[in-house]
């Protein structure tokens, strides 16, 4: 959701550089190798051959022997559970908006390998997919949401009996989602909402979801509605709308995850890589209950094409009643490197904003007020960039990652973290 309204806008370009000092973090392979696949206009895929369609009530498997054509809104209900083979491929279907859904209680395990990993992906031929050929995945379950009794309806053409989702269950389980590609989503039945690549909406800590790219969405690639949630291994690779979309109270952990965003696959809606907000109306939002918090370690954000006709924007954007903690990452070639629609920040900025090694390239703008047209540069109160470790630089993309050229797998591992291994994970 995008509001036109105040506006702080952080983006440190004139701080002085500080020294690299703090804990570094790295891999030791690019960890993007073999499962990933930044192509998929002209990946072949086989013909589908069995098709779903509707309710899946009892406990099914979908095997890698077959491959799937999604049609509608096919819904996992009854607590059943849903297994996907490992390199299993599920076309969604254009013209019925193709959309999995996994129910409140309900689970799917979708778990693919490293050298086999589950597709989701457009039923067109190479030569005319595009984003928005197909629905995408939701997965709802029972942990809290913010809203006044704690339990929520989704819109996105779907039934509403399967829409619920929220509960008091913090800990529960959605199920396993590891190693997959959705590639081509954002198609919606309701007229003003479109499909993000998954949404996650109300799923308790105790789901794993790790290494999942999101490619070419029209809307979202990734969208959190509330819930407890820790992610790892995350890629979203030119989406249309925002990377990472953050509401409803989620208390959210992203570690070692990647937007990567180019302005000419961007769309008009004010595209973000990370969106962070509480509610999408105050009037739906009960104060006794979590404002969002996202917790972010070993993320990198990237745009890797400059532009200077406006299509850049800004790389975080933070509502009021949110928070941001973000450590041991990299942000390269925005326009802006955070945005906060909360003047009263500005005072308290340490308690929203926690920023802690943290690069910074390539982006614009100082800390500036934007209202009603007038431009004013502001500081943040007493906020002490040195000690925080917060470097800012002006370096090309090919000297500050170690290989950032997209004609095969990139490697966006900042250069500098070639000779440290110490990778620190948020718990």
């Amino acid at each position: 959701m995008k509001k036109n309204v105040l506006l702080i806008i952080i983006s440190l370009l004139s701080l002085n550089s500080y020294s690299q000092t703090g804990s570094e973090i790295l891999e030791e392979a690019n960890w993007l190798e073999n499962w990933t696949n930044f192509k998929p206009a002209k990946e072949e895929y086989r013909k589908a051959d069995k098709i779903l369609l509707g309710l899946i009530t009892d406990n099914t498997t979908l095997s890698n022997r077959h491959t799937y054509l999604l049609k509608g809104s096919v819904y996992v209900t009854n607590n059943a559970t849903l297994t996907i083979e490992p390199g299993t491929v599920i076309r969604g279907d254009y013209e019925s908006y193709g959309t999995l859904v996994i129910t409140k209680g309900a689970k799917i395990i979708s778990e693919g390998t490293h050298l086999n990993p589950i597709v989701f992906t457009s039923n067109k031929e190479r030569s005319r997919r595009k984003p928005g050929d197909w629905g995408g995945l939701i997965v709802m379950g029972d942990a809290p949401i913010n809203t006044f009794g704690g339990v929520s309806g989704l819109d996105f053409g779907i039934q509403p009996k399967f829409s619920i989702y929220g509960g008091e269950n913090a800990e529960s389980s959605s199920g396993i989602l590891k190693y997959i590609r959705i590639e081509y989503s954002g198609r919606s039945a309701s007229s003003d909402k479109k499909l993000s690549g998954i949404l996650f909406a109300g799923v308790g800590s105790k789901t794993i979801i790790e290494n999942i790219q999101v490619s070419f969405a029209s809307d979202d690639s990734f969208e959190f509605y509330g819930g407890n949630i820790k992610v790892n291994n995350l890629v979203s690779y030119k989406a249309s709308d925002d990377d990472f979309d953050f509401t409803k109270g989620t208390q959210s952990i992203i570690n070692n995850s990647i937007a990567i965003r180019s302005p000419y696959a961007s769309g008009n809606d004010s595209p973000r890589a990370i969106e962070i907000d509480s509610y999408d109306e105050p009037k739906n939002f009960d104060p006794s209950r979590k404002k969002t918090n996202v917790k972010g370690n070993n993320v990198t954000l990237v745009n890797i094409q400059d532009n200077d006709q406006g299509l850049v924007k800004e790389a975080i954007y933070l509502e009021k009643d949110s928070y941001l903690n973000l450590i041991n990452s990299n942000v390269y070639g925005f326009k802006d490197f955070i945005v906060v629609n909360d003047i009263f920040i500005l005072e308290e900025f340490e308690e929203y904003v926690k920023l802690k090694d943290v690069r910074i390239s390539h982006c614009k703008k100082d800390f500036s007020l934007n209202f009603e047209d007038l431009i004013l540069d502001l500081p943040v109160k007493n906020y002490n960039y040195s000690m925080h470790n917060v470097r800012v630089t002006d370096e090309k993309i090919d000297d500050f990652f170690i290989n950032p050229k997209m004609k095969y797998t990139p490697d966006f591992r900042h250069i500098s973290l070639i000779k440290n291994m110490n990778n620190i994970v948020l718990n």
